[in-house]
């Protein structure tokens, strides 16, 4: 498999779940700073011009979530999804809230140019995001973590996802001592192996 990837983008959350299941994959840097991603080149690896894009051997897959799920499928000994349905679910509520409500609360501060035409508009947008965060901190600490981890004793896809976007929050203006829940996660998951790993390839 080869991943491809942008330092400290979201598509390092997949990169920690392939070190948590334990597969082999090539990763791939995508250079954003001189717009890689926008080349007719890469638009034949992911014409959204985004990054995460795993190439498997039936073609190219995107979106986070879904390559989350194939590589559970994969290495279902890894026990990354639980196999009790509504744990499954659990952990999908935190992944979908993050994709659909603090990651697009993260992506006001640089892009703008998604949801507005008027470049009047971007410092507004900016200047919502550390109050945003700051809310889908809190979600999170009431209901997305019940433990360590967001299904408790027991690490799965959710917090290779919730990690990086974590990794954010500084960044983003957000005070994490007010979040203790958070602080010790991240604390945890810095100890994970699958977390050393990226960190040691320059991946974070």
């Amino acid at each position: 498999m080869q991943l491809y990837y942008a330092p400290g983008t979201i598509s390092i959350a997949v990169a920690i779940a392939l070190e948590e299941a334990g597969l082999e994959y090539e990763a791939i840097k995508v250079d954003f700073a001189s717009k890689e991603q926008q080349t007719p080149g890469y638009a034949q690896i992911n014409p959204k011009a985004r990054v995460p894009a795993l190439a498997v051997e039936g073609g190219i897959l995107t979106e986070t979530g879904a390559l989350l799920d194939y590589i559970a499928d994969l290495a279902p000994q890894s026990n990354l999804r639980p196999s009790d349905p509504l744990l499954a679910a659990r952990m999908r509520e935190v992944m979908y809230y993050i994709a659909s409500t603090m990651h697009v609360n993260h992506a006001h501060k640089m892009r703008g140019s998604r949801w507005a035409s008027k470049t009047s508009s971007y410092k507004d947008m900016q200047a919502k995001v550390p109050e945003t965060m700051a809310a889908s901190c809190a979600y999170i600490c009431q209901f997305g973590l019940r433990g360590p981890y967001v299904l408790g004793d027991t690490v799965s896809l959710a917090d290779c996802y919730l990690y990086v976007v974590c990794t954010w929050l500084a960044g983003d203006g957000v005070d994490l001592t007010n979040f203790a829940k958070i602080q010790s996660f991240m604390s945890a998951m810095q100890q994970r192996a699958s977390v050393r790993a990226v960190q040691a390839k320059g991946m974070l």
